[in-house]
């Protein structure tokens, strides 16, 4: 991807020009996505971009840089421009090239499978959904797909490939009875080749889809107010993850910007609740073989039985906050410089079984499924509407209701997990 030549002469240089640490990061990437809508194609789109992101690091400052020309030439006036001043430093470590285990390794090559194919799968899970009933007004499928090749190379002698594969599938079905349209979200994705796709179980995906709209279009409404919530299984996490994982990551701490800020060892949730981010799942969406730093993946427990243990860290937020990097950088694209981002975040299961939890509450809010919201990760301060909701009542999971919102503060959630 870039010539290990060019990759010394921008290191040297680097450090030549007073930097205390130097990298390159090279990626090239691909593309594809179709959409299917109304009962026939609405999109294709391809695409690919290439480019060469270089970070200088000097004391606690860092400057970056980069430029879709992979020539030496600008590679190496990008690297001059992005150091303040001429002055004495070192000299790079020989680059010793790393080999990185595939934990994800791809089945069957995407390239290899024509885009009909796909056109099809999509056509079928339109018919299947629009069996479940009148209802459903509208049918709307897709398949993404991105392949993501990277090179990363730094003074102190780190030079690695890697390559990733990401597969999606996003199935949407409206349906409109007496009070006004609802709709319903299926998207399951995996780190991993087209094998992903034959693998699904359509008519499975289909019924969820279709007869989740049509339930919540004839549901009705729960009255506003504080009250117990059990969050469905694996959704959950996402309210964990927006609302308690991204001031856990030192992007938010190191500003000061998190309410979890200096409070490392401290009871911050109840002491049921553990909670832990994992890249090393097997072809999860959001695990990896090594961060966008070169860092292998790993596990990290945030919280243990309550106790916050440590922040999601990547090299400038482990040094400045002052806890270990946990392999945990990630760039939106060479673009852009790492900062530390979740991988899969979770938490971990409990004692307690779910029949047990819903008996335990008089009346109140199952949260079977979540839908979009937002979070403001310096205050902690969250909304996220139910897709797929239920009263709670007398113990028992009793009618489907719509519209249902959850607001409040991560922080103050977590003691009250039980």
């Amino acid at each position: 991807m870039l010539a290990q030549t060019t990759l010394n002469k921008i290191l040297d240089l680097g450090l030549s020009r007073g930097a205390d640490f130097v990298e390159v990061f090279v990626e090239e990437s691909e593309t594809s996505d179709i959409d299917f809508m109304n009962r026939k194609i609405d999109r294709i789109n391809s695409g690919n971009a290439f480019g060469v992101g270089i970070r200088l690091i000097i004391g606690d400052e860092s400057a970056y840089g980069y430029s879709s020309d992979a020539e030496e030439d600008v590679l190496l006036q990008l690297t001059a421009n992005l150091a303040r001043e001429a002055r004495s430093g070192g000299q790079a470590a020989a680059l010793q090239r790393q080999d990185v285990p595939d934990r994800h390794a791809v089945v069957i090559d995407p390239a290899s499978v024509p885009k009909q194919e796909r056109v099809e799968l999509l056509r079928q899970l339109d018919r299947l959904t629009r069996q479940h009933g009148d209802a459903i007004r509208q049918v709307g499928a897709s398949v993404a797909e991105k392949k993501r090749a990277i090179l990363i190379a730094n003074s102190e002698g780190l030079y690695l490939e890697d390559s990733r594969h990401y597969s999606r599938l996003r199935l949407s079905a409206i349906a409109e009875q007496e009070d006004g349209p609802q709709s319903a979200v299926e998207s399951p994705g995996v780190l991993g080749g087209y094998e992903f796709f034959q693998d699904l179980d359509l008519d499975s995906i289909a019924q969820a889809t279709g007869q989740r709209a049509i339930r919540m279009a004839g549901a009705g409404y729960i009255e506003g107010g504080m009250m117990p919530v059990i969050l469905g299984n694996g959704f959950g996490g996402v309210i964990f993850h927006e609302a308690c994982g991204h001031p856990l990551e030192t992007e938010a701490v190191r500003k000061n910007a998190s309410p979890f800020a200096g409070k490392i060892g401290e009871q911050i949730a109840h002491s049921v609740l553990t909670a832990i981010d994992d890249g090393t799942l097997d072809h999860q969406w959001g695990s990896i073989n090594v961060d966008d730093e070169g860092r292998p993946a790993q596990r990290t427990v945030l919280i243990e039985n309550g106790v916050l243990k440590t922040f999601l860290a990547d090299r400038i937020g482990a040094q400045q906050v002052g806890v270990p990097a946990s392999g945990s950088g990630r760039r939106e694209s060479y673009k852009y410089a790492p900062v530390s981002r979740m991988r899969n975040t979770y938490i971990d299961r409990g004692p307690h079984r779910f029949e047990d939890m819903v008996a335990s509450i008089d009346y109140g809010l199952y949260a079977k499924k979540m839908g979009g919201g937002s979070v403001n990760p310096s205050t902690g301060e969250f909304n996220f509407a139910v897709q797929e909701g239920y009263v709670i009542r007398d113990g028992k999971i009793a009618e489907p209701v719509r519209g249902a919102t959850l607001i409040g503060k991560g922080h103050e959630v977590l003691p009250r997990i039980s």
